[in-house]
């Protein structure tokens, strides 16, 4: 039985490239969306966000995040965090894993062995 796994990201970034390598490494099938080329829609980042929440998915630790005024980055909820990711995706955390059984949020080796243990 074949799964549809998409990983989402920025193709340069490192962490991006460590997913990549363990995912071929444990022979799991998966195709690559760059959201900074090809853009992240509404819908998605929405549904991301009910599975997940927004805390989990905005990445305050990129440079991204850092050089954003002040105002625009204290008292976020959902709705100013999700409008920030939306035009700027790089403010999303990476990788995002998108399996039919669930959603991986980051990268540690572990993780993504944890997760396909239990979706296996």
């Amino acid at each position: 039985m074949s799964t549809q796994n998409t990983l989402y990201g920025i193709k340069s970034c490192d962490t991006m490239r460590k997913a990549r390598a363990w995912l071929e490494a444990h022979d799991i099938a998966y195709s690559f969306h760059d959201y900074k080329t090809q853009g992240l829609d509404a819908a998605r980042l929405q549904a991301w966000v009910a599975q997940v929440g927004w805390e989990k998915l905005l990445n305050k630790a990129g440079t991204t995040f850092k050089k954003l005024p002040e105002a625009e980055k204290t008292n976020l909820t959902q709705e100013r965090a999700c409008a920030l990711m939306l035009a700027q995706p790089s403010m999303v955390k990476r990788p995002v894993l998108e399996t039919r059984n669930g959603l991986e949020v980051g990268f540690k080796p572990e993780l993504y062995a944890a997760f396909f243990k239990k979706n296996a």
